[in-house]
C-alpha cells in the first residue's frame, strides 16, 4: 500500500502519484482525446440559438466549458463526498444533449431566449439526475447493456447527420456543400485516419486534435491562393458577396483577452416547460450513458465490474456538474466516451495522471485566446473530426448490445426502441397532430422515445428461459466441442 503513495507508482496503479515527466503526458493525452468533443456541442447549439460564431458571448462560453470540464473531472477522480465515482474518469460538455438543445432552441424561436431556456433546464435536470444517482442501486436492474447499449447507439445515429452538415460547411452557409468545404472535410478525417491507425502512441491517440490542426493549416494555405468571396443571390434576387465558409477570421482572436475571470450565468434563464420536460428526461438516458461508460472503464481498465457505489457516486457528479456547468453558460456535463476507450486500450488507470489532464482544463478556461482560435474552426474542418467521432458512438453502442449473446428478447428490444422510438425523432412529421409538448419530447433527436421505449420493453416482456451468462455459457461450450 505505501508504494502506492510515493512517486514509485505507476500509470496502471489506481491510486498513487507517479512522477509528473510521466503523469503530465499521460493526463494530456486525454484531454486531446476530448478536446475537441468537449467544445462542439457548444458551437453547435449557440449556432442553433443565434450567438454570433466568434462573439464575446460565444468565447465566453467556450472558455467556462474547459473550466467547468476540468473541475467537474477531478469531483469525478478525487469525489466530494458521496459525489464523484473514484474512477479515472474524464468528464465534459455531453454532446447526448445536441439533439434535443437543438429542438428546444428550434421551438423556442432560434433565440440567445432559447439557450436560456435550455441552461434553467439543465440546471434543474441536473439536480433530477442527482438524486437519480443516490437511489441507483435499486434501480440498477432497468439498466442492463441492451438498454445502455440503446441509448448508445441511437445517441451515435442521431448525431451523423449534424456530422454531415458540418462536413459539408455547415448547413446555414450559403456556400454548403462546394467542393472546397467538402475537400476540407476530407482531408482532416483523412488525417485522422492515417494517423489513428499509420501511428503508435501519442500521434495515434491525439489523431482528431492533429487532423484539426492540419486543417487549421490547410485553410489557411487555401486562403493565400484561392478567392475568400463569393457572390450568391437572395430570395429578394439581390446579387450578395460573402465570405466562404472555410475562411478562418483571426481578427476574433486578436480581440480576445489574453487572461479573463470567467462570468457566472452570462446569459439569462428563461422557465419554460417546453425546455424543462424534455431535458430532464434526458437527463435519465445519460445517466443510463454514465452507467455504461463507468462499467467500460472498471471491466476495460481494473478487470472488474463496477460497484454500486461507483455508479452511484459518479451519476451523482454527472448531475451536479450538468448543474454547476449550467451556472457558467455551459450544456450538460457527462463521462466521455472516447476517454473510456482509451483507457481499455492502454490500461492507464492512474488517477493522479488523469487528474493532470483536468487541472490543465481549467487552465484553458482561464484564457480567452484559446478559447477564441477554437471559436473560429470552419464548420468543415470540425465536420471531419466529427463524422468519425459521431460514428464511434454507434460502434460503441453495438459492442455493448452485443456484450452478452442476441437472445429474441434482446433483438425485440432493440429492434422497436429503434425502429417506432428513433424512427419518431427522425421524422417527426408524423406527430404533428399530437399536442406540441408531445412533438417536442418524442421528436427531433429520438434518443429520448427510443431510451424510454428500451426501459419499458426491458421491464415488461418476460425474461429469457435461460440467462444471458447460460446462454454464453453454452455457446462457449459448443465451440470448444467442435474444436475437438
Amino acid at each position: 500500500m505505501e508504494k502506492n503513495n510515493t512517486k514509485s507508482a505507476t500509470p496502471y496503479d489506481l491510486d498513487g502519484r507517479p512522477p509528473l515527466k510521466l503523469a503530465i503526458p499521460l493526463g494530456l493525452q486525454h484531454v486531446l482525446a476530448m478536446f475537441v468533443g468537449n467544445l462542439t456541442p457548444l458551437l453547435i447549439i449557440t449556432g442553433v440559438c443565434g450567438i454570433e460564431s466568434g462573439s464575446a458571448l460565444q468565447v465566453s462560453l467556450l472558455q467556462n466549458a474547459m473550466l467547468v470540464a476540468g473541475i467537474v473531472t477531478l469531483v469525478q477522480i478525487f469525489t466530494i463526498g458521496p459525489v464523484g465515482a473514484k474512477l479515472p474518469i474524464v468528464m465534459g460538455t455531453s454532446s447526448g444533449f445536441i439533439g434535443v438543445c437543438r429542438s428546444v432552441g428550434v421551438v423556442m424561436g432560434s433565440g440567445i431566449a432559447g439557450y436560456g431556456a435550455i441552461m434553467a433546464a439543465s440546471f434543474i435536470g441536473g439536480l433530477f439526475e442527482t438524486v437519480l444517482g443516490g437511489f441507483l442501486k435499486p434501480l440498477r436492474k432497468f439498466f442492463p447493456s441492451v438498454v445502455t447499449g440503446t441509448v448508445v447507439l441511437s445517441i451515435g445515429l442521431s448525431l451523423i447527420s449534424v456530422g454531415i452538415g458540418s462536413f459539408g460547411g455547415g448547413s446555414s452557409a450559403k456556400d454548403y456543400g462546394s467542393l472546397e468545404n467538402l475537400f476540407v472535410g476530407a482531408v482532416v478525417l483523412i488525417v485522422i485516419i492515417v494517423l489513428k491507425h499509420g501511428t503508435k502512441g501519442f500521434t495515434s491517440f491525439s489523431s482528431i486534435l492533429i487532423g484539426i490542426i492540419a486543417g487549421y493549416i490547410l485553410v489557411t494555405i487555401m486562403g493565400m491562393v484561392l478567392p475568400t468571396t463569393f457572390t450568391y443571390t437572395d430570395d429578394t434576387g439581390a446579387v450578395v458577396e460573402a465570405t466562404k465558409a472555410w475562411v478562418l477570421n483571426w481578427s476574433k482572436v486578436q480581440n480576445a483577452s489574453w487572461f479573463a475571470v470567467p462570468k457566472i450565468m452570462p446569459v439569462k434563464w428563461v422557465f419554460d416547460m417546453r425546455a424543462i420536460v424534455p431535458i430532464c428526461i434526458m437527463f435519465v438516458v445519460t445517466a443510463v450513458e454514465t452507467v455504461g461508460d463507468i462499467s467500460g472503464i472498471t471491466e476495460g481498465g481494473l478487470g472488474r465490474e463496477a460497484t454500486d457505489k461507483e455508479l452511484s457516486g459518479g451519476v451523482m457528479c454527472d448531475g451536479l456538474g450538468s448543474s454547476f456547468a449550467a451556472l457558467f453558460g455551459v450544456l450538460p456535463n457527462t463521462s466521455f466516451s472516447q476517454n473510456v476507450g482509451l483507457v481499455a486500450m492502454n490500461k492507464v488507470v492512474n488517477r493522479f495522471s488523469i487528474a493532470t489532464g483536468g487541472i490543465f482544463l481549467i487552465a484553458c478556461g482561464l484564457f480567452p485566446k484559446l478559447a477564441a482560435l477554437i471559436s473560429i474552426m470552419p464548420q468543415s474542418v470540425l465536420g471531419g473530426a466529427a463524422v468519425m467521432m459521431f460514428s464511434s458512438i454507434v460502434v460503441s453502442g453495438i459492442q455493448l448490445i452485443t456484450k452478452w449473446p442476441v437472445t429474441p428478447r434482446n433483438v425485440t428490444i432493440v429492434s422497436v426502441a429503434l425502429g417506432l422510438g428513433y424512427g419518431l425523432g427522425s421524422n417527426s412529421a408524423v406527430l404533428a397532430q399530437l399536442p406540441e409538448a408531445v412533438e417536442l419530447i418524442f421528436g427531433g433527436s429520438g434518443i429520448v422515445p427510443a431510451a424510454l421505449i428500451a426501459i419499458i420493453l426491458n421491464v415488461v416482456l418476460p425474461p429469457d428461459e435461460k440467462s444471458e451468462v447460460e446462454i454464453a455459457e453454452e455457446i462457449l461450450a459448443s465451440k470448444k466441442a467442435k474444436k475437438k
